[in-house]
């Protein structure tokens, strides 16, 4: 690590004599697949390390965080990222973190999950000179991270709501009864306490009869059983469905194209998936709030020991509005509709305010 406390540099920072023993017995075993050149990141200015928890490649969330942090490292000369994924197995992912804070080879780490504040708490622990960025979470008090939670309630409420509009409007694929599903990869707090319920609020603003038929796929890949899953929901009157199940995404689009409904998108656009079966996408500007902290990191102005909250009106949680098939498939009225209540959340007449506990 190039720039370390002044504590930190006077001191000689050495684990505990138990936790060196403990990492000559994990570190061999726990090293996740690195992406980039090592040396890029361990001999720069500033090195930084992008933690994620999962892999890259099909992840708009962690490909957004991957390239915000480049962004940033790129206006700051003297700046190295390297970028390790951690894979699926969330058990393994409090070891590969101990393991980068180990190495002593980073000055800031950066991460986004919601899983991922209390873990890089447990490993401030033992390495209190550590620093970590921690996005789409939150924790708030520990002088060793900065967290960046969305409102995901206003997110999922935005999702709902534009599901009721088009399940009541004239389209194509609507059914009588205001009846949607939605899909989730697994069951976590913030799916359980916010995502479900605020999209839930959303189907009955337009119809207070609305019915959610949520359903659990168990993970994130099985494309297959999330087709089944999704024939389930449509079968029993569903026109719409929210996915937010990974690579099941894909098994939601082909049940939905093959019995004739509409499918909802999360966290970046995803109208090109599917043009004219996913017919809306809400979006998370998590790139953008990753480079401009991580800058703030880099200039030495981020207050470590804070976190923030980031919304619609804050310019970070929205609907893409503006693709060109939102246009093409979605009519006006249900546009101008959604453009309203959109304007609403902007502009504080209605507040949905995100819990920070779970």
């Amino acid at each position: 690590m190039k720039y370390r406390t002044n504590a930190q540099r006077d001191r000689g920072f050495k684990p505990s004599g138990l936790l060196c023993a403990v990492l000559l017995l994990i570190l061999p075993a726990a090293q996740p697949a690195a992406l980039g050149t090592r040396d890029t990141a361990t001999e720069a200015e500033f090195s930084v390390a992008v933690f994620v928890p999962g892999v890259v490649e099909g992840s708009p969330t962690y490909e957004m965080l991957v390239a915000g942090v480049r962004r940033a490292a790129e206006e700051r000369p003297g700046t190295g990222v390297r970028v390790i994924e951690g894979g699926f197995n969330q058990a393994e992912w409090p070891q590969s973190m101990t393991s980068l804070a180990a190495t002593q080879d980073y000055d800031l780490i950066v991460t986004s999950n919601p899983s991922m504040p209390e873990i890089a708490e447990e490993v401030s622990q033992s390495f209190p000179d550590q620093r970590f960025l921690v996005l789409d979470g939150y924790l708030a008090g520990n002088p060793s991270l900065y967290t960046v939670l969305f409102n995901q309630r206003e997110q999922a409420f935005l999702s709902g709501y534009f599901a009721g509009l088009v399940s009541t409007s004239s389209m194509e694929h609507a059914k009588p009864g205001l009846r949607a599903g939605l899909l989730a990869g697994q069951e976590y707090p913030i799916m359980n306490r916010v995502i479900r319920p605020a999209f839930e609020l959303g189907l009955q603003s337009v119809d207070p009869a609305a019915v959610l038929d949520f359903r659990v796929l168990g993970n994130w890949y099985d494309a297959a059983a999330a087709t089944e899953l999704a024939n389930s929901m449509l079968d029993n009157g569903a026109d719409v469905i929210l996915t937010i199940s990974g690579g099941g995404n894909q098994g939601v689009i082909s049940a939905a194209r093959t019995k004739g409904a509409y499918v909802l998108w999360y966290d970046s656009p995803g109208y090109d998936e599917a043009p004219g079966i996913v017919i809306g996408s809400t979006e998370v500007k998590l790139d953008e709030a990753a480079y401009l902290r991580t800058l703030d990191a880099i200039d030495g102005e981020l207050a470590f020991g804070t976190g923030e909250v980031l919304g619609v009106g804050d310019g970070f949680v929205g609907f893409d509005t503006g693709h060109r098939l939102f246009e093409r498939h979605v009519p006006q009225q249900v546009r101008s509709e959604l453009e309203a209540m959109i304007t609403r959340l902007r502009d504080g007449d209605l507040r949905l305010e995100m819990p920070t506990q779970f």
